[in-house]
């Protein structure tokens, strides 16, 4: 049986595994990380796969409808460590699938996936890093 991000018709979560990709980028003289793109592993609450996050940012449902997302705000997240929360409004979808209705994503239960505080200089421009992270996405949908 195949497995997508539809759990309920108005409202559903799914846990990204993965990581955050910056890339070491030269800016006005200096030397920063810069967000590249998630890559990312879609479960539901039992684990089964059910979709892919990727660059856009993207969301991906197994049965291949996505939608790509904007920040409409964005808070920090109580672990420090960890990438901030996110609300995010669709303003594109692909396919006819579960993700074809999905207005707004929100970003929650962050855990990793912050920038590296160094490393990142002449030497190194051009390289990237990816760093683990975890998150729980809420897609919600109109009816």
């Amino acid at each position: 049986m195949s497995q997508d991000i539809a759990t309920s018709p108005k409202a559903s979560e799914a846990f990204a595994d993965g990581v955050q990709i910056y890339t070491c980028t030269a800016k006005a003289g200096s030397y920063a990380w810069q967000l590249k793109a998630p890559e990312a592993t879609l479960k539901d609450a039992k684990g089964n796969v059910v979709g892919k996050h990727f660059a856009g940012p993207t969301w991906q449902s197994s049965d291949g409808s996505s939608v790509v997302g904007e920040a409409l705000n964005t808070s920090p997240s109580p672990d420090a460590g960890a990438v901030a929360w996110l609300v995010l409004r669709a303003k594109a979808h692909e396919g006819a699938g579960s993700m074809a209705t999905v207005e707004f994503v929100v970003r929650t239960r962050t855990e990793g996936g912050v920038a590296p505080g160094s490393g990142c200089d002449a030497a190194h421009a051009g390289s990237d890093v990816r760093i683990p992270y975890r998150a729980v996405y809420l897609f919600f949908r109109h009816s």
